[in-house]
């Protein structure tokens, strides 16, 4: 790195918020350099609860998000938002911009608020966000919480970034319920039924208990290779109690997830969710699985890694035979076809690859 990225690195490390919103910039951004910057972070990370915040829209997330970090604040612990915006379709940038309806945090230090573009991404996750979190995790904030645009069953990818997914679910409709057996519901390790003072709310927690319970054939523990397991009994502005426990040979029984009745606008049901994220961050660490979270997110990101610079390769080989449009034109006058071209362009890498893998095995 450059002695200014040095300098950089060495304010964000320090906690100066002014360091981690130009190095966010800089990952969004994708500018020079900031591939280096990025891996100096690592070595920084690992401290951080990282929870994912998804729904549909109108779930109510951007006023939990709000509570969750004023509740946080008052247990002495600082907080990172990372706000995943729709893009708009003329600059790619987040549409809603710094979310200002945050009102409850607006002027402590102490909660840092950055909305990032999905620029397209599906699930709703742009490829700059795991970096933004680490920033964030390697400055030094204790909890970092995401919240996703809310596309429904594409919010999947939030699993990558986050140890922990709260699910809302808005009461009162069957549509919603619907919506999670299409995919989201594999994902969450704590459901919120949020606006719980509204018509409905009760029978929306007893469809979820009911949805779960025949996705686990009616024996109360999922089955789903992700790890993710259905909840159990609640009720009222509070949260099932069945989560996980030490059974008595010290092993660590599945983590059943429970639903948690809230109402964001009055703060009622807060602190029993934060509770339930403590425990299955407790969770996580007890059973090993944070551990294989993380090897699976790092796992993710080298491919996503060598998926973008193979990409960029295959860009600059086009560019050398002559452009896309040259390439297509010849295919449209019935000169050669999109697999030739294809097995033409990726000849050369294949090729380097195979020399490469001589040179390793010492062969002359």
């Amino acid at each position: 790195m450059n002695s200014d990225d040095d300098a950089l690195l060495e304010n964000l490390l320090a906690g100066k918020h002014r360091a981690l919103a130009r190095v966010i910039s800089r990952i969004e951004d994708r500018s020079t350099g900031y591939r280096e910057l990025v891996s100096e972070l690592y070595a920084h990370t690992g401290g951080a609860d990282v929870i994912g915040i998804t729904g549909s829209p109108g779930a109510g997330k951007s006023t939990l998000v709000d509570k969750l970090a004023e509740t946080y604040r008052e247990r002495g612990e600082t907080v990172g938002i990372v706000a995943i915006d729709p893009s708009s379709p003329f600059t790619g940038g987040a549409v809603l911009g710094d979310r200002i309806r945050m009102a409850s945090t607006v002027g402590d230090m102490d909660v840092f608020v950055r909305s990032m573009s999905a620029r397209g991404t599906l699930g709703g996750l742009s490829t700059a966000t795991a970096d933004a979190v680490k920033a964030m995790d390697a400055f030094g904030k204790d909890k970092i919480i995401i919240e996703t645009v809310g596309a429904g069953q594409n919010e999947i990818d939030v699993v990558r970034t986050a140890d922990t997914v709260a699910v809302l679910v808005p009461p009162g409709s069957g549509d919603e319920i619907q919506t999670l057996k299409a995919g989201i519901l594999e994902i969450a390790d704590v459901f919120v039924v949020n606006k719980a003072d509204r018509d409905g709310a009760d029978r929306t927690v007893q469809e979820l208990r009911e949805m779960i319970s025949l996705d686990d054939g009616g024996q109360g523990h999922g089955s789903d290779p992700s790890g993710h397991h259905g909840p159990g009994t609640g009720g009222g502005h509070g949260t099932d109690t069945d989560s996980s426990t030490a059974v008595d040979d010290g092993t660590v029984e599945e983590w059943t997830p429970p639903i948690v009745e809230t109402i964001a606008t009055t703060g009622d049901g807060i602190d029993a969710l934060v509770d339930e994220l403590s425990a299955h961050r407790t969770y996580l660490v007890e059973s090993g699985e944070r551990a294989t979270k993380a090897r699976n997110r790092y796992a993710e990101e080298i491919r996503t890694l060598l998926r973008e610079d193979v990409h960029a390769i295959l860009e600059d080989e086009l560019e050398r035979a002559g452009g896309t449009d040259e390439l297509a034109d010849a295919v449209r006058r019935g000169e050669t076809d999109p697999y030739t071209i294809a097995n033409e362009l990726l000849d050369p890498v294949e090729r380097c690859l195979e020399e490469l893998d001589v040179e390793g095995s010492g062969e002359p």
